[in-house]
C-alpha cells in the first residue's frame, strides 16, 4: 500500500510533529510504503520525501501555497491513501490533530477583551482557516477523519455536515521504550542538580509551546496559590511572549521557583526531574505531553478541555482541572504532592501509557487503511 502523509513543516518541539516522526517507521515496519509531503526533509527521519516548498510571505500565504503544492504533488504521484495533517480540501484522510479552529476561536472569544475580540474578527488568517476547514470536512473526496480524542470527534460533528461513520477516534501513540521510568531514574538526580533543585522538592512540569492556549498563566497562579515554598515549576516550551509570563511569575512572587527551560528536543530530562505534569490548557485536542509524561511514570493534572482527560482516572493516574480556576488547580497540586508521597501513581500512569504505544496506533491506522482499500475495491 502506498500512503502519503502530509505535514507542512517539522518543529522538534511540537507534539504533532513528534507523532508523525514516530508513526512513520512503525508504518514502514508493517510493510506500508510511506511518502512524506512536506516543505522540508530534515528532522522527520522519513525514507521518501516529496518537497513542496513554494515561496510565501506571511502565514496565510504560507498555508495556501503549501496546500496547492501538496495537492499537486499527491495528484501527480498517485497514492492509495493521502493522509493530511494539514487542512487541505480533497485529501482522503484528515488527521484532526490540531482540533477544530473555529472551536478554539469560540473559546478565545468567550474570555477575550473587546480589543482582542476585534483583533480576532479582523484577522484574515482566521477567516481563511475557518473557510478551508469547512470545505475540507464537507468535501466529497474525504473518506475518513482521524480524531485524536472523543472531544475532537464531537466538536466536528456539531459544526460540520459530515457523516458520523467517517469519524474515527485513534488516540495519540507514545514511544514507551524511549519514555520509560528507567530514564527517569537515570536522569533525575543530574537534571535536578543542574537546575539547583533539591532532591526532595516537589516539582511540577509544564510542557507546550503557545503558553496562552496551553494555560501557563493558570499554572503560575496555581503555584503561587499553593502556598508551599518548596513547590517548583519547570516550563518546557517556546513562546514569542515568554517575557510576559516571566513578568507574571515575578508579580506572583514565584519567579525563583519557575524555571523557563525553552524548547527541548529531548523531553526526558524535564520529565525525569519532575513528579507530576500540569497542563491546564484552554484548548488541546489531545496533548502529546500527557502520554509522554505518563510513560515516564508521572501522574498528570490536565484540563477538562484537553482530549487526554478522557484517559484520566481521578486519584489513580492523575486529575482533571478547570483551566480557569487557579485556586482549584492549586488544591489539586497539593493533593498530587500528598498522593505521590503515598505511592502507587507511577505504576498506574505507566500502565495507562502502555495501552497507547506507537505500534498500537500504527495498527489502528493500518486497520483503517485496509477498510478504506476494501471499500474502494468494492
Amino acid at each position: 500500500m502506498k500512503v502519503a502523509i502530509v505535514r507542512q513543516r517539522y518543529n522538534p518541539y511540537g507534539g504533532a510533529e513528534r507523532i508523525v516522526a514516530r508513526v512513520l517507521p512503525a508504518l514502514e515496519r508493517a510493510g506500508v510504503e510511506v511518502t512524506l509531503i512536506s516543505r522540508t526533509e530534515s528532522g522527520w527521519g522519513a525514507r521518501r520525501v516529496l518537497r513542496a516548498n513554494p515561496f510565501h510571505v506571511g502565514n496565510l500565504w504560507r498555508d495556501w501555497s503549501f496546500a496547492r503544492a501538496a495537492r499537486a504533488a499527491w495528484m501527480r504521484e498517485g497514492f492509495d491513501v493521502v493522509q493530511s495533517h494539514e487542512r487541505i480540501p480533497g485529501c482522503d484522510v484528515y488527521r484532526a490533530g490540531d482540533g477544530v479552529h473555529r472551536r478554539w476561536l469560540e473559546l478565545r472569544r468567550a474570555s477575550a477583551s473587546v480589543i482582542e475580540k476585534l483583533s480576532i474578527a479582523l484577522n484574515p488568517y482566521h477567516a481563511y482557516v475557518c473557510e478551508v476547514e469547512k470545505r475540507m470536512f464537507e468535501h466529497p473526496r474525504l473518506r475518513a477523519v482521524i480524531c485524536n480524542s472523543q472531544m475532537v470527534r464531537d466538536d466536528i460533528r456539531r459544526r460540520f455536515r459530515i457523516a458520523p461513520e467517517k469519524l474515527h477516534v485513534i488516540y495519540n501513540g507514545v514511544d514507551v521504550g524511549h519514555f520509560h521510568p528507567r530514564e527517569r531514574e537515570r536522569l533525575r538526580q543530574r537534571t535536578r542538580a543542574d537546575l539547583g533543585i533539591g532532591a526532595d522538592d516537589p516539582v511540577f512540569v509544564y510542557v507546550g509551546s503557545g503558553f496562552a492556549r496551553k494555560g501557563l498563566r493558570s499554572a503560575i497562579d496555581a503555584l503561587a496559590r499553593a502556598a508551599n515554598p518548596r513547590f517548583r515549576l519547570l516550563v518546557a516550551g517556546r513562546d514569542r511572549d515568554v517575557a510576559k509570563f516571566e513578568r507574571r511569575a515575578r508579580s506572583a512572587g514565584v519567579a525563583a521557583r519557575v524555571h523557563f527551560l525553552g524548547g527541548q528536543e529531548d523531553m526526558r530530562p524535564p520529565y525525569a526531574a519532575a513528579d507530576c505534569l500540569v497542563l491546564p490548557s484552554l484548548y488541546d485536542p489531545f496533548g502529546t505531553a500527557v502520554l509522554e509524561a505518563m510513560a515516564m511514570g508521572l501522574p498528570v493534572i490536565v484540563s477538562a478541555r484537553c482530549g487526554a482527560a478522557e484517559l484520566i482516572q481521578a486519584g489513580v493516574n492523575g486529575w482533571v482541572c478547570d483551566p480557569h480556576d487557579s485556586a482549584a488547580l492549586a488544591q489539586l497540586m497539593r493533593a498530587a504532592e500528598a498522593a505521590i508521597r503515598r505511592g502507587g501513581l507511577e505504576q498506574a500512569a505507566r500502565a495507562t501509557a502502555e495501552r497507547y504505544s506507537v505500534d498500537a496506533m500504527a495498527a489502528q491506522l493500518l486497520s483503517l487503511y485496509d477498510m478504506l482499500a476494501k471499500k474502494a475495491a468494492a
